[in-house]
């Protein structure tokens, strides 16, 4: 069976789900530059995070920039859709494996200090 997979609805799954994680103010900056009508701050934003992320050995810029910068461009360039798609739900994957650690590790420091 052959299925095909929509991945820029993928990404704003991604998108609506980080919205959630962050305080409101943040939170409707972002929906806001994912809409259409601002393509003209999105690509050049886009752009800067990821330059500032290729430079990331400087003080203030991070690495981080570069995943934040590709995830909003991607927006634009159906080529980077696929990838950053894959990516995302890699980083998913990898967080909800971090999260139920974290949450049985909670469990047994419990289970230790009840005995």
């Amino acid at each position: 069976m052959n299925e095909t997979i929509d991945y820029k609805a993928e990404i704003d799954r991604h998108f609506a789900w980080f919205e959630t994680k962050i305080p409101p103010g943040p939170a409707k900056f972002v929906g806001w530059l994912r809409k259409p009508s601002s393509k003209l701050v999105r690509i050049p934003l886009a752009l800067l995070l990821v330059l500032g992320g290729i430079f990331s050995i400087l003080p203030v810029l991070g690495l981080w920039m570069l995943p934040l910068g590709l995830v909003l461009i991607a927006q634009d360039i159906p080529l980077l859709e696929k990838p950053v798609a894959q990516f995302l739900g890699w980083l998913e994957r990898k967080w909800a494996g971090y999260q139920l650690k974290k949450e049985r590790g909670k469990n047994n420091e419990r289970d230790i200090d009840t005995k």
